[in-house]
């Protein structure tokens, strides 16, 4: 089968979404289908090109296997709406204007979380009488409204509207959460067109490892009992409270909050850490991803923080897959939903009410002085992990795929 995927992020960025279709990529590529990417010039979050890559209309290269072909776009730091609704639509454009002159597919899939990419997947569909597969990473526009970037509006109002035509014109939705389907349900979309495929980890990749000396020795950190957060620095994220939590703490030498990413709110981040001089807070710019085995070693407890809104019961933030695989217990921070659902079934970690410094530090001191329940949680999150494995989740979406390209019966 011939596989073609739209996506403004792909690797060597190591976002979820850039992780997610790297992963499953690969393995649709190793069982045999030929696989095309469109994407743009490597920029997430910090909208800096990376080394030996350049803005440049068309670009191809393999990786893996995967055929990646990189369109130009107009290319920002992941903050401010206006500059990145203008990312968006260049990539959309562009990614369209590639897409008519790749060899014919037999099915286009785009992702989200902006739906820009969604829209060229769907008109490139249509224009070239596919199939088209929307993958739903996030309800968008209701995340942009739920972190304050945008408030409700005639503008909102008629980026639902295209929402909601573009799940009803998709031959099938593929999303990353049960909750995103059952609101896709209620909002009257047909539920047999779509699939849950949750995010997940490579255990080839994430295995429990000791601490690397070096490199704790390194950052400052030897002896330490690490709160890590690792991932993009986001306006969703809260971190102004987790920065609160690290203030209660201070006073405990023994413990050390550790930030690895960048994102929208690393600048903010950075400023209260000097301004309120945060000493047990160590700032790690973002990291290649071949390395993030070994800063997540460095870990005894992984926070996992978002803003307390609605919107966000209904989301699963892909890294308590990778703590699962790491071994490492999670320490949940957001709204009750299907998220905390999953850490307190599979046993591996602690949730606390979102943007509730208090009970943060609280359950962080906890953690710290009880290693025999530290050493529960790891061994759940380890047991948990094969669930949650690649191999699985690839393999159920490219029936998806098969299915609606006519490559296998329904």
């Amino acid at each position: 089968m011939r596989i073609l995927f739209l996506s403004d992020n792909f690797p060597p960025e190591g976002n979820a979404p850039a992780t997610r279709l790297w992963e499953h990529a690969t393995r649709w590529v190793k069982a045999g289908h030929s696989v095309t990417v469109i994407t743009c010039a490597p920029n997430f979050p910090e909208g800096k090109i990376y080394s030996g890559y350049a803005n440049r209309w068309h670009q191809v290269e393999v990786m893996a296997g995967i055929r990646v072909v990189r369109v130009k776009t107009y290319i920002t730091a992941n903050e401010g709406f206006l500059k990145r609704t203008l990312d968006y639509l260049s990539f959309m454009a562009g990614a369209w204007i590639a897409g008519l002159f790749e060899e014919r597919p037999d099915v286009v899939v785009a992702t989200s979380p902006q739906f820009f990419s969604a829209c060229a997947g769907w008109a490139l569909a249509g224009v070239r009488g596919l199939p088209f597969v929307f993958e739903l990473r996030d309800l968008w526009p209701a995340s942009i409204v739920a972190v304050g970037a945008m408030k409700k509006s005639l503008v909102i109002r008629l980026l639902e509207h295209v929402e909601m035509l573009l799940y009803r014109r998709a031959t099938a939705i593929v999303s990353v959460t049960h909750a995103f389907k059952r609101e896709l349900i209620e909002r009257g979309v047909d539920a047999s067109k779509i699939h849950v495929v949750l995010n997940g980890v490579d255990l080839s990749q994430y295995q429990p490892r000791p601490r690397s000396p070096a490199l704790e020795a390194e950052i400052g950190l030897r002896g330490k009992f690490v709160v890590g957060y690792i991932g993009t620095h986001g306006l969703a994220h809260a971190l102004d409270k987790v920065l609160d939590a690290a203030a209660l703490l201070r006073h405990r030498g023994d413990i050390a909050f550790l930030f690895v990413g960048g994102g929208a709110d690393r600048a903010r981040v950075e400023a209260m850490v000097a301004e309120r001089g945060l000493h047990n807070v160590v700032l790690l710019a973002r990291q290649p991803k071949e390395r993030m085995p070994e800063i997540w070693s460095l870990c005894d407890v992984v926070l996992v923080p978002l803003r307390d809104t609605p919107v966000f019961r209904t989301v699963i933030p892909s890294k308590i897959f990778e703590c699962m695989g790491m071994g490492i217990p999670v320490l949940m921070s957001l709204p009750e939903g299907e998220a905390t659902a999953i850490v307190r079934d599979s046993g591996c970690g602690v949730c606390v009410p979102p943007e509730n410094p208090q009970a943060m530090a609280a359950a962080i001191e906890d953690l710290s002085a009880d290693r025999e329940k530290r050493d529960r949680l790891a061994a759940a999150a380890s047991a948990a992990a094969p669930g949650y494995s690649r191999d699985e989740l690839a393999a159920s979406m490219l029936g998806v795929l098969q299915r609606c390209s006519g490559k296998i019966d329904r």
